[in-house]
């Protein structure tokens, strides 16, 4: 399938059918989660599909995503080792499995901070030195017209997002055109329509003089940081290198994300990486 037209398909689910997921499904995701060790910066990954039917009843009290999901009885755990750039691997490699379940007919929902992150983390094990930055649920997609859903997107305005002008600029900080895109059009739309943490959509690409692409995070400290080790902003940055990656080798722009700065001046915003062409 098209990976643009799966990242439009994709919207967050709150509220899930009571069905459980086939088996073929479920076997397809517990392989897929063994597959997924490490982002494209390196870090060390570890995804688990957890199944709420096997857990006892009193660990099952404990596990709660504050009224935020319904009806859910699968999960996918995220856990990443510490390292500089774990946030942003976590987000891009996490982003892949969520469409490749979009593919599958599955809801799922990116929750990072309304769930109990202790509870969780006990049922993955987690390591010396891992995090589990999010989770997401995930299983056949439910009514989504309740009370809480409709807040919920009411106030993040889900389906709003900036637009072209404000995310993507020349080296010159003038807004790129779609035209000066070219084949790279549908990537950066990729982008635009990638689920962020309360739809702040903190990502912003420049293309410098000689065509090469730059992803910078505009940050909001305060909320950013609010989890303390775990970034959800670089998750999202994740999120954005995922989708543009995706679209971009399937209209042929064959490349990779690495690090090496350019000599470029964009006051308040975070350089993150390059994508520089094979």
């Amino acid at each position: 399938m098209d990976a643009l037209e799966i990242i439009k398909k994709r919207t967050s689910v709150r509220t899930y059918e009571e069905k459980p997921v086939d088996d073929k499904c479920k076997a397809e995701l517990e392989k897929i989660c063994e597959e997924y060790r490490q982002g494209p910066f390196g870090s060390s990954l570890r995804f688990q599909l957890l199944d709420l039917g096997k857990i006892n009843r009193q660990e099952l009290q404990s596990l709660g995503t504050y009224g935020v999901i319904k009806g859910a009885r699968l999960y996918i755990l995220g856990a990443v080792k510490e390292d500089r750039y774990c946030m942003e691997d976590l987000g891009y490699l996490m982003e892949e499995i969520i469409l490749k379940a979009t593919v599958m007919g599955l809801g799922t929902c990116w929750l990072a901070g309304t769930f109990n992150r202790g509870s969780f983390a006990k049922q993955m094990k987690l390591e010396e030195k891992e995090l589990l930055p999010a989770i997401t649920p995930v299983g056949y997609p439910g009514e989504q017209h309740s009370t809480v859903n409709g807040l919920i997107r009411f106030g993040v305005r889900a389906h709003r997002r900036k637009p072209w002008e404000e995310l993507f600029f020349n080296a010159d900080g003038k807004p790129l055109s779609k035209e000066e895109a070219g084949t790279y059009r549908d990537a950066l739309q990729a982008v635009r329509l990638g689920p962020s943490a309360t739809n702040r959509q903190p990502w912003r690409l420049v293309r410098d003089l000689h065509g090469k692409y730059h992803l910078y995070l505009k940050e909001t400290p305060l909320y950013n940081r609010v989890l303390g080790k775990i970034r959800i902003q670089n998750i999202d940055m994740g999120i954005a290198m995922c989708h543009f990656e995706l679209v971009a080798r399937q209209r042929g722009n064959q490349g990779s994300w690495q690090v090496k700065e350019p000599e470029l001046d964009f006051p308040g915003l975070k350089y993150i990486a390059s994508w520089l062409e094979d």
